[in-house]
Order: C-alpha cells, then sequence, then structure tokens
C-alpha cells in the first residue's frame, strides 16, 4: 500500500497542526511525517506533501512519484529540488487568492488615504488635513497577472482605483487595462502612482524593479511589494526613497527573512515593514485542495498540473 509523508522545517507544533487538517481531509491514506518513518516505510512513500522541506529527507524516498506544495511560492522549492526530477504541484487556493487581493486592497488603501503622512503628522504634534483624490483619479498598478494578481487587480477595480495590470504574456481581464511584454513594462509604470508587485520570484523577474525602473515611476509614486524581496532590488530602493523618488514604499518580504536588525528598512520614516504576513495559507482550505488532488491521483493516476521547471512558476 502506497504512503504519504510530510516533509517539513516547520516547527513540531505547526507539523502536527498541518498533520491534523491533511488527516481529516484525506481520511483513506496513511499520512506519516517524515521523522516518524522507518527506512522501509519511506519505501512506501509515492506522495510527498512539502513545506520547506530538507532536499536530503525527499531525497530517502526512493519510490517518490510526485511533491505537492503547501505553499503558493515554489521557486524555493525549484531551486532546491529541482535535480530530484519530480513533479511540483503548486498549491492554488481561491482563499489564499481572496486573502491576498484584501491585503492589496488594505494597503493600497494606506497609500491612498495618506496614512504614512498621517503617521508622521501625529509624530510631530501637527494638526493639518491633507487633499482627498478621489479612487478613479488614482492610477494603481499590478505586476503579475497570475491567480493572487488577477484577485488584487480585480479587487481594487471593484473599489473604483484607476487599475493597470501587466504580465509577461497577454491577459484580458475586465475593467482593468493590460499591458504584456518587457517592450511594455517601463511605459506602464510611468502611469501608475501606487504599485503592487505579485510577480513569482524567477530567472527573468529576480532585480526587475531596479534603479532604472525604479525611476520610470512618476515623482512620488508609491510600492506595495507583496512578491518575493529579490524581485525589488533594495539598494536601488532606498536611493530613490531618499531622493523623494518614491514617496512610501510597504514591504512584507525581504531578501533575507526575518528582516535582520540592521537592515535600513527598520527605521526608515518611509518604508513600513510587514512580517511577510500579507496572505496566510489557510490550512484547511489548502488541506482540501490537496485531499481533491491526492483523491483524483489514486483514482485515475493523473499527477495534478505541475510547475515548468524552467519557466520556475
Amino acid at each position: 500500500m502506497s504512503r504519504i509523508a510530510l516533509v517539513t522545517r516547520l516547527s513540531p507544533e505547526a507539523e502536527a497542526h498541518w498533520a491534523g487538517h491533511l488527516a481529516r481531509a484525506l481520511p483513506g491514506e496513511r499520512i506519516d511525517g517524515f521523522r516518524e518513518l522507518s527506512p522501509a516505510e519511506r519505501a512506501e512513500v509515492d506522495i510527498a506533501i512539502v513545506a520547506n522541506p530538507d532536499p536530503a529527507d525527499l531525497a530517502e524516498l526512493p519510490n517518490l512519484v510526485w511533491i505537492h506544495s503547501l505553499w503558493a511560492g515554489v521557486e524555493r522549492l525549484v531551486a532546491e529540488l529541482g535535480h530530484l526530477a519530480r513533479p511540483i504541484v503548486r498549491l492554488v487556493d481561491p482563499e489564499l487568492a481572496r486573502t491576498m487581493a484584501e491585503a492589496a486592497l488594505a494597503w493600497t488603501y494606506y497609500l491612498f488615504r495618506d496614512m504614512p503622512a498621517y503617521a508622521a503628522q501625529q509624530r510631530a504634534r501637527v494638526w493639518k488635513g491633507l487633499p482627498y483624490k478621489r479612487p478613479e483619479r488614482t492610477t494603481v498598478g499590478v505586476l503579475g497577472l497570475g491567480e493572487l494578481g488577477a484577485a488584487a487587480a480585480l479587487r481594487l477595480r471593484d473599489a473604483g482605483f484607476d487599475v493597470h495590470g501587466w504580465s509577461r504574456s497577454p491577459k484580458e481581464i475586465a475593467g482593468v487595462t493590460c499591458h504584456a511584454g518587457e517592450e511594455t513594462l517601463e511605459r506602464m509604470l510611468g502611469q501608475v502612482e501606487i504599485l503592487v508587485c505579485l510577480l513569482p520570484l524567477t530567472g527573468e523577474t529576480r532585480g526587475l524593479l531596479d534603479a532604472r525602473r525604479l525611476a520610470c515611476l512618476p515623482e512620488g509614486a508609491q510600492i506595495v511589494n507583496f512578491a518575493r524581496g529579490p524581485i525589488l532590488d533594495s539598494a536601488a530602493l532606498i536611493e530613490a526613497l531618499d531622493s523623494g523618488r518614491i514617496g512610501h514604499a510597504v514591504l512584507d518580504v525581504f531578501e533575507v527573512e526575518p528582516l535582520p536588525e540592521a537592515s535600513p528598512f527598520w527605521g526608515h520614516p518611509k518604508v513600513t515593514v510587514l512580517p511577510h504576513i500579507s496572505a496566510a495559507t489557510d490550512p484547511e482550505t489548502a488541506s482540501a485542495i490537496v485531499g481533491a488532488h491526492v483523491a483524483d491521483y489514486r483514482a485515475t493516476g493523473r499527477i495534478p498540473p505541475s510547475v515548468d521547471l524552467t519557466r520556475g512558476y
């Protein structure tokens, strides 16, 4: 009989929490934490459900057929596990898209309604109202129009913003002005006052928002990065913030996490630091999706759509 291994580098408490949800979603399966499996039992494993797994652990599953990630982002898995030559299935959860869209709207409102400026005025004990600008007169750009980016663009559209989106391949989203291809990126950046980054991290997107691209944004534009830290050049961003070209940055992701105490972002007056909380994975809905994928595989032998290792997502 086949067996499923739960392979993580989570705390014992967090792994046990996930194990409980997965057991309820897969009542007919044998699911065990990797560390609990004997060598003979590891040979029975054909599916691994993973969260930041140690590649050495997965290498000890000789009959592994495919891997299901509990996270939406898979760039670390691709980098660490690509040599195993096993299909990697990433989590595509509508609840995750809803949560990310909620965060994109919340923090866009934070910038749109001048919350950083009012916080600075409070510290300076200044009582002064700032001019209001209606949403339809504010252009918000969304970089990345996959499941998360498309959901965010629609949520921002419904809030009344003038929404532009950019992706590498053409997309159509009702009520959103969509741009596609490298040649359109800088032109699109030149139109947006608030930029929300939701791109996957790949070889093509690493460092995409460098000094040249940041300089394309209008003077005083603001940035929300909910994607991955290495997409945004940190040194170039600090320089743009210090010069006033960028008005404020809301950063939820960083090149090194947790953010080191010495990072200049912590104390920068034009930066809001978040501890990677924009869209947490919901164990209940995620486990149900994993369960459905496993059940279909058992019934049909079909592995769910997997990551393109050359693209990285």
